[in-house]
């Protein structure tokens, strides 16, 4: 008898699975291939890319490139979309968010010469601010009304990049850090009410620090919380306040995080922020509309 040729046994699945079947999962057996050269490679994922800074090919086009793309060199983009800087489209909102904050920073500066962080001081030297000291009021409301309109401008910067898709690829990462800047612009703004030690503060604060108690895994009276062994005294209100009610322990720390922790962190996130602006292209504009009088009729051969 000749020499039989073997025959390769099918796999199960395509025996059994319908085509349609058969095709999703080679797509996914394609897509976990493509994920497993992903990890290899990091530098060449999406997500590397939107975080930092990618280097050019070597060549006359990616060395001018890199020129033109570097923020030192060139604060501004060299070329922007003309839809992208209408006001009308952008509001003009980051830019109004980081003049209110340079006003906060200049004027909170003032402040801090005529304020004592202790109990029974802190109103005395606001009420001494407000009647003595020579624009003494003017300096406190342009402070406070300045901290108002900063947490405005600043969800409506998020709102409109939100409604115009600009923190969509390659701007993703940005995003990200713009809503970090959200979260510490209302942590700043919720620090400062404390800090008159007056009824407005203290119960705004009595309320805000009472609902940390309900925080999952970090809060005495939220869930998971008593599980992991969190109790009265070592959780998250017991930290945000230095003790169990609002006193000085908790002037103090206000002050700290207000003037001192959230600035800081504020001003390093600000920097990224723009820096990613600039790195993106400038201001993400509207997608390229062609007018139908503007399409050239199609050739015909």
């Amino acid at each position: 008898m000749g020499a039989q040729t073997p025959v390769t046994p099918e796999k199960p699945e395509q025996g059994i699975l319908p085509p349609r079947v058969r095709e999703e999962l080679n797509v996914l057996r394609e897509k976990a291939k493509e994920d497993l050269e992903a990890l290899k490679k990091p530098e060449k994922t999406q997500l590397f890319k939107s975080m930092f800074r990618v280097k050019h090919d070597e060549s006359e086009r990616s060395r001018a490139l890199s020129v033109l793309t570097n923020v030192f060199f060139h604060l501004h983009p060299a070329k922007v979309n003309r839809d992208a800087v209408r006001y009308s489209y952008t509001w003009g909102m980051g830019g109004i968010s980081f003049y209110l904050f340079i006003v906060l920073t200049f004027t909170g500066i003032l402040l801090m010469f005529y304020y004592h962080p202790t109990k029974g001081q802190a109103y005395r030297d606001i009420i001494y601010l407000m009647s003595d000291v020579p624009f003494g009021k003017l300096l406190r409301n342009m402070h406070r009304w300045a901290a108002h309109l900063m947490v405005i401008t600043v969800w409506l910067h998020m709102f409109r990049v939100f409604l115009t898709g600009s923190y969509k690829k390659p701007r993703e990462f940005n995003w990200c850090v713009g809503v970090l800047l959200l979260v510490f612009t209302l942590l700043l703004s919720f620090t400062g009410y404390l800090l008159p030690d007056d009824q407005l503060g203290f119960w705004a604060v009595t309320v805000g620090t009472n609902m940390a108690r309900a925080t999952p895994l970090l809060g005495a009276e939220g869930p998971l919380g008593p599980q992991v062994g969190v109790t009265p005294y070592n959780d998250v209100h017991f930290a945000l306040l230095g003790g169990s009610i609002v006193d000085s322990n908790a002037l103090l720390r206000a002050y700290i995080w207000h003037c001192i922790a959230i600035p800081v962190i504020l001003s390093i996130l600000l920097a990224v922020h723009f820096w990613r602006v600039r790195k993106d292209g400038g201001i993400s504009g509207p997608a390229p509309v062609q007018l139908e009088s503007e399409m050239k009729p199609e050739r015909k051969f």
